[in-house]
């Protein structure tokens, strides 16, 4: 399938990469980049060749966030609930694993897909900023459930109402970022990352990323539980005689997310 604002590539065994492509805006989302990015994601799930996903912004940014060229005459809460919900539940509900590989800014609902993102290695250049409040709007796109998630109420309330940016080096110490390397070293560093993790069993992280999400909301009755039900699911999986197969024979185990 052909995409006029991004890219999709297929970079090594089980890895795709869904690149922002208008360079010449900072990647920043217009309607269409949005509709592009959703089917991007559904056609990484439906791949059973994908085992992990890496999203990164053509040029020197990763996204600015929405075009505000495009935003004077906008539907806000239509365009938000069709086009960038979709995108963020696309990232959200993958079941495989989503690197943010932020290179350059990463601003407003850039920010907030990144968040959307398992990992995020960024580079020292790296900034986040959230953007919102310096024009008079709230955060969208995921941003008020993710970010306090990652670095509590406290820094989110700080990060979002007085528009501080917050640096590579900075957002792997608050929890904002899970690595940062020099900009050179960006690509390599998330590569890396991304075989490691295609490597693992698929089926045990989808479960597991739900599992997390849905403990914050539980009590720990209801954490045991959900610990006992999908134990017995990773328990009859392919994957899981795979992995103590090769753990009893000293070798590397060939998942396959059944």
């Amino acid at each position: 399938m052909g995409f006029e604002n991004i890219i999709y590539a297929k970079v090594g065994v089980g890895i795709a990469k869904v690149t922002l492509n208008r360079p010449e805006a900072i990647n920043a989302y217009t309607l269409l980049m949005l509709g592009e990015m959703a089917e991007a994601f559904a056609q990484a799930k439906a791949d059973s060749e994908v085992r992990t996903v890496i999203l990164t912004g053509a040029g020197r940014g990763f996204c600015a966030g929405a075009d505000l060229r495009t935003t004077s005459t906008m539907d806000f809460e239509n365009a938000l609930r069709t086009y960038y919900r979709p995108m963020i539940e696309g990232i959200t509900g993958m079941g495989k694993p989503v690197i943010a590989m932020v290179n350059g800014v990463a601003a407003g609902a850039g920010m907030s897909t990144t968040l959307a993102c398992d990992f995020r290695v960024a580079a020292t250049n790296t900034r986040f900023v959230t953007a919102f409040s310096k024009i008079g709007l709230v955060p969208d796109a995921g941003m008020s459930y993710h970010l306090p998630r990652l670095i509590g109420i406290a820094r989110a309330q700080e990060m979002i109402s007085l528009n501080r940016d917050v640096s590579g080096e900075e957002a792997v110490s608050i929890g904002l970022a899970t690595k940062v390397v020099a900009p050179e070293e960006l690509e390599k560093a998330t590569l890396e990352m991304a075989h490691s993790l295609a490597n693992t069993t698929t089926l045990a992280f989808g479960i597991t990323r739900q599992m997390l999400h849905s403990a914050l909301q539980m009590t720990l009755d209801e954490a045991l539980a959900q610990e006992e039900k999908n134990q017995a699911i990773a328990g009859a999986s392919e994957d899981f005689k795979e992995g103590v197969a090769a753990f009893m024979e000293k070798r590397a185990p060939n998942f396959k997310g059944k």
